[in-house]
Formats: C-alpha cells, sequence, structure tokens
C-alpha cells in the first residue's frame, strides 16, 4: 500500500518509532506504527508493527492518553519527563528506515539548515496617506 505520510520519532540511541499513514486501493486510509530496534549484537533491526484504523482513532488515542496520564500522575508524579524532549539525532548516526521506503537505513546529515520557526506578525493598521499638493505633483511628473 502507498505511503502518503511519515513521521519520525527518535527515541534513544537504538530506538526509532515510524508513524506512517497509507493509502488503500479503495482510498481508506490507516495508520501504521512500527517500533524499530537496532540488534544489540548483530547487524540489523528488529521491527514490530501495529495497524491502526480509522475507526478506531478515537478509542486508541483516549486509551492511550489515559494510560500516559496514569504513569505520568500515579505511579511517576515526580519524574521529569520533558528532560526527554530531545528531537535531534546526533551528526552522521545511522538510522533505521520504516518500510514505507526502499528499506534502506539512513545516515543522517546535518549539513543544511533547520527551518526557521514561522512566527505569525501581529497585525498592523494600515495607514492612509493623506493628500496634499506637494505629493499629487510628485506622482504627477512620474
Amino acid at each position: 500500500m502507498e505511503s502518503v505520510y511519515s513521521k519520525r520519532i527518535r527515541a534513544g540511541k537504538r530506538r526509532t518509532y515510524f508513524f506512517d499513514v497509507r493509502a488503500t486501493r479503495g482510498n481508506d486510509y490507516y495508520l501504521t506504527i512500527t517500533e524499530s530496534r537496532k540488534k544489540f549484537n548483530e547487524d540489523g533491526y528488529d521491527r514490530h508493527k501495529i495497524f491502526l484504523y480509522k475507526e478506531d482513532f478515537n478509542k486508541f488515542i483516549k486509551a492511550l492518553g489515559e494510560s500516559i496520564d496514569y504513569v505520568k500522575t500515579e505511579l511517576m508524579p515526580d519524574f521529569d519527563f520533558d528532560a526527554y524532549n530531545h528531537d535531534t539525532i546526533p551528526e552522521g548516526e545511522a538510522v533505521a528506515a520504516s518500510e514505507n521506503g526502499n528499506g534502506v537505513d539512513a545516515i543522517i546529515d546535518h549539513a543544511t539548515e533547520p527551518e526557521p520557526e514561522v512566527k505569525p506578525i501581529a497585525p498592523v493598521d494600515p495607514i492612509i496617506p493623506t493628500t496634499s499638493s506637494a505629493s499629487t505633483e510628485e506622482v504627477d511628473k512620474w
């Protein structure tokens, strides 16, 4: 099936998660969630995959959110989960490819600059010029 969207989440040195939206032949969509772990003493990766269909999206999100909230609030309320908010991958480090492409593992190259953050611009009141004979004369000369 055709992949129409993909998101990669790097989790530690040996684990990567892939979220791939795929299209069916009937123009329907589903999600595959793949955990890819680098094998410890061997070359290659172990992959585990979940297929999630549109009719289960809301139930899945609800159960996942409740489970995460339970761990954060009941089991580990003093743990700093924000300490692990790192989305960058060290340059030159290998990353396991999900099965949405050619199946070749990639090397991340940070030679290109990341896209700058887009910030909204506050609206500005338009300035309406006042007409004067001097400004009209300047325009007429052109």
